[in-house]
């Protein structure tokens, strides 16, 4: 299993998968685990993995050269599986299954590098041509991947699980007050990118205010690119709250105080940070038409996410003490049903069809 994302600066979304994976594996006591990174003197970002690590005597970027362009080195035993869970994928002497989080550097390349847009056009190529089964986390993934060519029976949809540690109320205020939120806040989350839709939230949330809302807009994450930071100046500044990256206790202290949480990401394969505030019961606002729509199956208020105009009118829907009720009650039924125990035993089904075990 490829664990080289646990080492990243800000590991994100497929940090958070492949630990989870790690920890339902573990939890199973059936199921034997062998990850695969480059040469690091430290350990991954976030601790320990808790399973050996083969690490490969190479640095990242000479590694991921040479698994795109020379496919080596190899990794797995005959009677492996290679599990990829990045589009870094690695050469193999065992059936390979990968993981697709998402095809939007297909969608949006400008949202991209070039150098990025060129690493995942290749690893989508590997995996159209050598993957055995591709794991993909919501049915918009799916259909991506058939249109890039790779056929609906190797594909398999396996939804995210959601964890959450509720934070005492204590905690809560306290993390208020380190930041000097007085008002009811709105709340996103995530890596500050393009596809993410930042200034259409700003500039909606800054409409919002202007018809009554009296809220602010917390923005928590690290800097990603595309200068998604010097784009988020608007109207209502002084109520938009940049936190950057911060601790997982804080985080989950960010969502379990947020009145909404407004997510209009433009493409995403899963969103996690969607399920995430529904599992500390906030109520959500999201993007039709997209994965976040089937995350959250019918327990929030979907906008346009190319309409500020939108946005602003699910914000105000959110943020009234009727709906908001009803929101905060469905986000707890819903996250509920999203379970990394359940997406796990469903992962292994995977690996085992490629290995021929059923």
């Amino acid at each position: 299993m490829t664990v080289e994302q646990c080492w990243q600066p800000a590991p994100g979304g497929s940090g958070t998968y492949i630990r989870e994976l790690l920890r339902a594996y573990a939890a199973s006591g059936d199921v034997d685990v062998r990850g695969v990174a480059a040469w690091h003197r430290q350990g991954p970002s976030d601790g320990p993995l808790g399973v050996p690590v083969t690490r490969i005597p190479l640095p990242r970027q000479a590694l991921y050269r040479g698994w795109q362009l020379l496919r080596r080195p190899e990794v797995g035993r005959r009677r492996d599986v290679v599990h990829a869970t990045t589009w870094a994928v690695p050469g193999h002497r065992a059936p390979l299954v990968v993981t697709v989080h998402d095809l939007a550097f297909r969608h949006d390349p400008d949202h991209f590098t070039p150098h990025g847009v060129a690493f995942f056009e290749r690893g989508l190529a590997i995996t159209r041509d050598e993957a055995t089964a591709v794991v993909v986390p919501s049915e918009a993934t799916a259909l991506d991947c058939e249109a890039a060519g790779i056929e609906r029976a190797r594909l398999h949809v396996v939804l995210h699980g959601v964890r959450a540690v509720a934070p005492s109320p204590a905690a809560v205020e306290a993390f208020r007050a380190r930041h000097g939120l007085e008002r009811p806040y709105v709340m996103w989350a995530g890596t500050r990118e393009p596809r993410k839709n930042l200034p259409r939230l700003v500039a909606a949330f800054g409409a919002a205010v202007r018809q009554g809302a009296d809220v602010d807009l917390v923005l928590v994450g690290p800097d990603g690119w595309g200068k998604e930071r010097d784009r988020l100046n608007g109207t209502a500044e002084d109520r938009v709250h940049v936190l950057g990256r911060v601790t997982a206790e804080d985080l989950a202290a960010a969502y379990a105080g947020a009145r909404v949480f407004c997510y209009p990401s433009l493409r995403e394969g899963f969103g996690m940070p969607v399920s995430e505030a529904m599992a500390h019961g906030t109520a959500v606002v999201t993007s039709r038409g997209t994965a976040m729509e089937e995350v959250a199956a019918g327990a929030a208020v979907l906008v346009d996410a190319e309409d500020e105009d939108d946005i602003a009118r699910g914000l105000l829907d959110a943020l009234d003490p009727g709906s908001h009720a009803v929101l905060t009650a469905r986000s707890r039924v819903r996250a509920a049903q999203l379970d990394w125990t359940r997406a796990a035993r469903e992962t292994l089904a995977v690996l085992d069809g490629a290995a021929g075990r059923r």
